[in-house]
Formats: C-alpha cells, sequence, structure tokens
C-alpha cells in the first residue's frame, strides 16, 4: 500500500494540524499518572539538543586532534559522531511520535541545551577530557529521563533511552582506558 492510499487527497492537500511546541501549554497536559507529558517531551528535547552539541564536539575533536594516538582517536571519534546522529534523530523521531515538535533551528536547540561545556584547547588529553565529561553528564541525563518516561508510562522512551545511558558510559570507559595508558 503506498502512502497516498492511507489518506484521501484532501487530507495529504490539507495544512498540517498545528502540533505544541516547548510553549508552557505542555505542562498543561497531565495524564494520569500526575506526571506531565509535556515535562518529558522538553526533557527529551534537551537531551536530543545536549546530543547535538555532543555531535559537533566529537566531529570537531575528530578533525582536530593530534598525537601519539591520533589513528586510534580518529576512528573512535568518527564512530562518536556517526552514533550520535543517530541517538539525536531517535529521539527526536520520540519527541515527534508524542506529536510534539522539535525546534526548527539552532538557536532553539541551544536554549533547551543545559550545562554543555565546551572544549577551551587543542591538547589532545584536554578536549578528550572535556568530551569525556560531557559524554558522562549525557548518561546522568538519560538516566534521569528515564525515571520520567517510566512515570508517564512511556517504555518505548525507557528502552531508547537505557541504550544511550549504555552508549555514553561504554564510551567514557573506553576514553578513560585510553586516558590512563597515557600517564
Amino acid at each position: 500500500m503506498t502512502l497516498s492510499g492511507m489518506f484521501s487527497q484532501q487530507q495529504i492537500n490539507s495544512e498540517p494540524a498545528e502540533a505544541p511546541t516547548l510553549g508552557e501549554d505542555m505542562l498543561e497536559n497531565e495524564e494520569e499518572t500526575g506526571v506531565p507529558v509535556g515535562e518529558l517531551v522538553r526533557q527529551l528535547v534537551s537531551l536530543a539538543s545536549y546530543l547535538d552539541k555532543l555531535y559537533t564536539q566529537s566531529h570537531l575533536i575528530h578533525l582536530n586532534i593530534e598525537g601519539p594516538l591520533f589513528f586510534p582517536l580518529h576512528e573512535f571519534f568518527k564512530e562518536q559522531y556517526t552514533k550520535l546522529v543517530e541517538e539525536f534523530d531517535t529521539i527526536a523521531e520520540l519527541v515527534r511520535s508524542m506529536d510534539y515538535l522539535m525546534p526548527m533551528c539552532e538557536k532553539g536547540l541551544n536554549s533547551a541545551c543545559p550545562r554543555f561545556v565546551h572544549v577551551k584547547s587543542y591538547n589532545a588529553r584536554e578536549m578528550t577530557t572535556t568530551y569525556l565529561k560531557n559524554l558522562e553528564m549525557c548518561g546522568m541525563m538519560a538516566k534521569e529521563i528515564i525515571e520520567v518516561a517510566r512515570e508517564v508510562e512511556a517504555p518505548d522512551v525507557e528502552n531508547f533511552l537505557a541504550n544511550t545511558v549504555n552508549f555514553c558510559f561504554k564510551s567514557s570507559w573506553m576514553l578513560k582506558s585510553t586516558l590512563r595508558s597515557q600517564t
């Protein structure tokens, strides 16, 4: 069956319905659990924005890192930024599946992004350490959102975020092991 076979021509040609964004009305739609779905969405958008910044940071570290471990770190960061794009995309799809909209540009993502630490040095160890701290923060954010997802009874969100936690802390372990071998 084609997509056009699922909808009438009138539905296809009509203007899209207005979906909620990150406004104050998000917090008014409380489920039976007492936790607003809008709060879960707000936290997911915040995590997505954090992942977007991690993507940029890992991509730039991938391009700029220099030193004796160039080849393995270059490959590691390439894998990181590839995975981070997937993570961002899936979280954005979870937000859309709850019938909310994502921000339309970087400005919107930046306003939703909490406590991100930027790289301030081209020193390989300092770049990697900053990224490591951000990865761990991302894993902790995902853990906190799992609790909200559980309260809202969103097992799909819980499941995906468990994978995000695993990705963040496994990557952190790998970086810590690499950094320790250089001391």
